[in-house]
């Protein structure tokens, strides 16, 4: 979730975790970490021409463009994306409780019934003009949101959608030192035993009754495996991710339909062209973050001008005269042309290509979460919304649920009615 410049320097701002609730805030202290500090810097939204839209300093000043441009689609937005929520929220009260879903459905319907599960059905500018919001709205804002975010359309479900309008809104909590020490921070909180290899295989075998998963890999001590009552697969099983197989299962486990979107980041040190943003002198150049329209033959989604993952007390952002690190987002590798076009000249480029998000539109079926009786999939959630809260969410999930199912506690699985349930036991 880094991109790495200069011995991991800076990092890649669309990795911030969403801080929807002070859990994660809690849960990120738990490791020791610490937050990282917040850099001034102004946004705006470009169209391949001109500006559509530009942040100032003065916060009345920024509702007044606002209103005079879109009139109250933003508080009508801001309203549908509390709303959802406040609703998601729900999920810590559940887990803190002990409940657990063995279904995307299931979930997703204790949260907020029916309209949750047909906000994964329906696209996120669908559901945005049934409230109000006008269209010149979706395609200059919530567009360049969703561009910058998951590099896609208004077309995407309207929860995944939701999350991402939820992490614009300046909720957002960085790690210092980067997000990546969430990842080892949890491994020596737990005491996890990690085996570097890679996984080639799950077979099925019996053992008095109760299924047991052989799990075959291949490290550098050549292959080996071995045999565990549980497993949670955690990578995508999608044709153009999944790299291993399931044997002796019966009916045999699958990859899913799906396919996921091809992101490019180049991390750039190099000296901004504010000329072909319209700014003939680039010491007005005025802003730090830009976010793009839906518009053909605009080569980039989104570029910000990204800081140290340590911040000190003396830092300040680069003069926008001088040579800084931007990180443009494009889905294809951005040519020598385009660089010119972006840049007046620059001292290194770092190109990194992935596939970021699921395709929203490739498919409108949510993967399982129960592949076979304690064998649980984890990465489906991100077919519901893509990011490091969500996954979080969905690992408790699938904790909660393979404890309360080896233990038969089936009052803790899929119940109804949890909000009565949980307020009674308060």
């Amino acid at each position: 979730a880094t991109v790495t410049v200069n011995k991991q320097q800076y990092e890649s701002r669309g990795a911030s975790i969403h801080a929807l609730s002070l859990h994660m805030q809690d849960f990120v202290k738990i490791l020791g970490l610490k937050h990282r500090r917040e850099v001034a810097g102004k946004s705006a939204i470009f169209s391949g021409e001109h500006f559509v839209l530009e942040e100032t300093d003065w916060y009345l000043l920024n509702l007044f463009r606002l209103w005079w441009h879109y009139g109250i689609s933003f508080l009508r937005l801001q309203m549908w994306v509390e709303e959802v929520m406040e609703k998601f929220m729900r999920i810590y009260k559940y887990q803190a409780h002990g409940y657990a879903f063995s279904s995307l459905e299931e979930l997703l319907h204790s949260l907020g019934g029916d309209a949750f599960v047909n906000m994964t059905q329906r696209s996120v500018a669908e559901s945005l003009l049934e409230v109000g919001i006008t269209q010149r709205f979706v395609d200059d804002v919530i567009a360049a949101v969703l561009r910058s975010s998951y590099g896609q359309s208004v077309l995407v479900p309207a929860f995944a959608g939701a999350m991402s309008l939820a992490g614009a809104q300046g909720s957002t909590w960085a790690v210092e030192g980067g997000n990546k020490l969430v990842c080892s921070g949890l491994l020596k909180l737990t005491k996890a035993n990690v085996i570097p290899a890679r996984v080639t295989g799950i077979s099925l075998h019996s053992s008095e009754g109760r299924a047991l998963y052989q799990v075959h890999y291949e490290g550098s001590e050549g292959q080996g495996s071995a045999f565990y009552d549980m497993v949670v697969v955690t990578t995508p099983l999608h044709p153009s991710r999944s790299n291993f197989t399931f044997e002796n299962f019966e009916p045999p486990i699958t990859d899913f339909l799906g396919a996921f979107q091809p992101s490019v980041t180049s991390v750039v040190h190099g000296y901004l062209n504010s000329s072909y943003f319209g700014f003939p002198d680039p010491k007005l150049f005025p802003f730090s973050s830009i976010l793009t329209t839906d518009t053909p033959n605009l080569f980039f989604n989104a570029m910000d001008n990204i800081c140290p993952v340590n911040i000190s007390a003396t830092f300040r952002r680069k003069q926008p005269q001088e040579a800084a690190v931007w990180r443009v987002l494009s889905q294809q590798p951005l040519d020598k042309q385009q660089l010119k076009t972006l840049f007046r000249s620059y001292y290194s480029v770092q190109v990194t290509e992935w596939q970021a998000y699921p395709r929203y539109d490739a498919t409108k079926s949510l993967p399982p979460i129960v592949l076979h009786e304690n064998l649980f999939y984890l990465s489906g959630v991100e077919w519901v919304a893509s990011s490091m809260e969500m996954i979080a969410v969905a690992a408790k999930n699938v904790a909660l649920l393979a404890y309360n199912r080896w233990h038969q506690d089936l009052e803790k699985i899929d119940q109804k009615d949890l909000m009565h349930k949980v307020k009674t036991e308060l």
